[in-house]
C-alpha cells in the first residue's frame, strides 16, 4: 500500500539508504587493484565519472519503473509484472544470496578486518559476526528505529569521510604540485582504451552497486511514484562527486607504489596525509562507515523475501510481520549471511554473485523499453506527480551496453565462477513450476 499520508519513509532516509547502501567495500579497497593496471590519475577519475554515468542511466531507468510499479519488492517485482512470476522468482532467489546476503557478508568481513587495524585487539572474525547479528536485531524494532538507526549511522559515516576528505583537499592546496598527478598526461586517454581498462572498470562497477536499494521498500516510502526515483538519481549523483574526490585525495596522499595492490588504500592514504597513526584513525572512520552499509542492506533485503512469502503460500511464513517488520525474512537473511562468513572467501564470493545481479538489473532496465512499448501506464492517485526518464532512450542503451561488456568479460575470464553464478538463476526458474500457486490451487 502506498503511503501517501504523510507515514513512511521520507526523501531523507530514501537517500541515507541509497548513498549508504553504495558507499561500501568497493571505493575503499579498488584502487590498489586499478593501479595494478593503469598509470594515470586522470584516467582512474575518468573510469570512476564513467561508473558513475553508467549507474545514473540505470537510476534514470529504473526511477521510471517504480514510478509505474509502485511496489515492493525491486527486480522481483518488476520481472514478475513485465515478464513472467518465473522471472520474478528467480530475481528473488537472486538478490537474497548474490544481491544481500553475499554483499553483507563482504562488508561484514571488511568491518572486521578494518576493526582490527584500528583497534588490533578485537578478533577480525568475531567482530564480523558480532556486527551482523547485533544490527540485524536492531532492525528487528519498529520502522521508526529502522529509520533513525539507518540515518544516524549514515550521517556519521559521511561525517567522519568528510573529515578526511576535507584534510586531503587542505593538504593538497598547501602542496598544489601534487593536483598533477590528477591531470592529463601523455597516454592517458589511450590507457582508456586497453583492455585493462575493462578490468578497473569492474571495480568501479562493483562499488556503484546498491544504487537501486530503496525500490525493495517502495511501498513502505511516502510518495513512491516520484521520492522514490528521486533518491535513485540525486543518491548516484552525490556519491559519484564523493568517490571521485575521495579517489583524488587518496591518489594525491600516497605515492603510487605504496598504493599498488593494497587492499586497505584508506589507510595507506590516511598515514601519509596526517602521520604514523592516521592509518589506525582511518581503518576505524572506514569501519564505523561499513556498518553503515551493512545496515542499510539487513533493512532492505528482507522486504523481498517477504513479497515472495506474500505471493507463494509455500513459503507463507517469511511474510509474517510483527509491527510491519519482516522478522522471519530478517532471521533467513542473517543465518545466510553468517553461512556465507563461515564458510566462504571475501574473493569468491564476490565474483559468485556479480554475473545474476548484473543480468538481472539489465532485464530490469530492459523492462522500462518494454513498458514503454506496451503504452503502460498508471493513475495518479491523489494528485501524486510521478517520475519519467529524461533523455529516453538513451540511458538505458548506455547502461545495457557497458553493462553487457562488463558481463561479456566476467564470463570469458572467470568461466567457472561464472557458471555457478548462472546456475542461481537456472536452479529457481526449475523450481518455480513446482510451488507457483496456480499448481497449488
Amino acid at each position: 500500500m502506498n503511503k501517501t499520508d504523510g507515514k513512511g519513509i521520507s526523501l531523507l532516509t530514501c537517500l541515507s539508504l541509497v548513498t549508504a547502501t553504495m558507499v561500501g567495500t568497493g571505493v575503499y579497497t579498488s584502487l590498489g587493484f586499478q593501479l595494478q593496471d593503469l598509470r594515470s590519475g586522470f584516467s582512474i577519475l575518468c573510469l570512476w565519472a564513467l561508473g558513475g554515468l553508467i549507474s545514473l542511466c540505470g537510476a534514470l531507468s529504473y526511477a521510471e519503473v517504480a514510478a509505474r510499479i509502485p511496489r515492493s519488492g525491486g527486480e522481483y517485482t518488476y520481472l514478475s509484472e513485465i515478464y513472467h512470476p518465473s522471472l520474478g522468482f528467480m530475481a528473488a532467489c537472486v538478490s537474497l544470496i548474490a544481491g544481500f546476503a553475499a554483499p553483507i557478508s563482504l562488508s561484514a568481513i571488511a568491518f572486521g578486518t578494518y576493526l582490527h587495524a584500528a583497534l588490533p585487539f578485537c578478533p577480525i572474525r568475531l567482530s564480523t559476526v558480532c556486527a551482523v547479528a547485533l544490527i540485524s536485531l536492531l532492525h528487528l524494532g519498529s520502522l521508526k528505529t529502522s529509520s533513525l538507526l539507518q540515518n544516524g549511522m549514515t550521517g556519521l559515516k559521511f561525517l567522519l569521510v568528510g573529515l578526511f576528505i576535507a584534510a586531503g583537499i587542505g593538504s593538497a592546496f598547501l602542496h598544489p604540485h601534487s593536483l598533477n598527478l590528477l591531470l592529463p598526461q601523455p597516454g592517458s586517454l589511450g590507457e582508456l582504451a586497453r583492455p585493462t581498462s575493462g578490468i578497473a572498470l569492474l571495480f568501479v562497477l562493483y562499488a556503484y552497486s546498491g544504487w537501486n536499494a530503496v525500490t525493495y521498500l517502495a511501498a513502505e516510502v511516502r510518495n513512491p511514484r516520484r521520492t522514490v526515483g528521486l533518491s535513485l538519481v540525486i543518491g548516484t549523483l552525490a556519491v559519484t562527486l564523493f568517490y571521485v574526490v575521495l579517489n583524488g585525495v587518496f591518489l594525491t596522499a600516497a605515492p603510487e607504489n605504496d598504493l599498488r595492490g593494497v587492499l586497505n588504500v584508506g589507510s595507506v592514504a590516511a598515514t601519509h596525509l596526517i602521520g604514523p597513526i592516521g592509518g589506525r584513525i582511518m581503518s576505524g572512520i572506514i569501519a564505523l562507515g561499513l556498518l553503515a552499509s551493512i545496515s542499510a542492506m539487513i533493512w532492505a533485503g528482507p522486504r523481498v523475501t517477504q513479497r515472495v512469502g506474500e505471493d507463494y503460500p509455500v513459503l507463507g511464513m517469511l511474510a509474517k510481520t510483527h509491527d510491519e517488520i519482516p522478522v522471519r525474512a530478517i532471521l533467513l537473511q542473517l543465518a545466510l549471511v553468517l553461512g556465507l562468513i563461515v564458510f566462504g572467501t571475501f574473493e569468491t564470493v564476490l565474483v559468485f554473485a556479480q554475473i545474476p545481479l548484473l543480468l538481472c538489473l539489465m532485464l530490469g532496465v530492459i523492462g522500462l523499453c518494454v513498458l514503454r512499448k506496451r503504452g503502460t501506464d498508471f493513475e495518479m492517485p491523489g494528485g501524486e506527480t510521478s517520475f519519467t526518464c529524461p533523455l529516453y532512450p538513451l540511458p538505458p542503451i548506455v547502461f545495457l551496453i557497458c553493462s553487457g561488456a562488463g558481463l561479456l568479460y566476467s564470463l570469458v575470464t572467470k568461466p567457472w565462477i561464472a557458471l555457478a553464478g548462472v546456475m542461481l538463476m537456472l536452479i529457481p526458474l526449475s523450481l518455480h513450476r513446482w510451488i507457483s500457486p496456480k499448481r497449488l490451487s
